[in-house]
């Protein structure tokens, strides 16, 4: 997998097409190809960002409970007060990692996930 998002692989794209008079002058098949296989390895660019303290939290309850049981429960499960705050403020975007799987972790900009890759 790769921590490229889709934005990324556009801009890259941008940028050698703009050192070009004449598009696609020249520019060899392979590196085309190379730009095709990027995008489709690229992660999407509207990952949710979430507190690392929630993260945590996803990745300790996924596999073990449903999302509507941490829904229900974080605020008997959960000793961090401000987990329990942004699930019950934030719950669409807790729903929306919790369900993709991956997110960005708003303290260090890293895309993670349930397997931590």
């Amino acid at each position: 997998m790769s921590n490229e998002t889709k934005r990324d692989v556009f801009e890259a794209v941008w940028n050698r097409l703009a050192g070009y008079q004449v598009f696609f002058n020249g520019w060899p098949r392979e590196t085309l190809y190379d730009y095709k296989k990027r995008y489709a390895a690229a992660l999407p660019d509207d990952l949710p960002t979430i507190p690392l303290a929630v993260s945590e939290e996803i990745k300790g309850s996924y596999g073990s409970l449903s999302l509507r049981d941490e829904l229900e429960s974080v605020d008997s499960t959960s000793d961090d007060f401000s987990v329990v705050d942004y699930i019950e403020n934030s719950e669409s975007v807790f729903a929306e990692a919790w369900s993709r799987g991956l997110w960005i972790v708003e303290e260090t900009g890293e895309v993670t996930g349930y397997d931590g890759q």
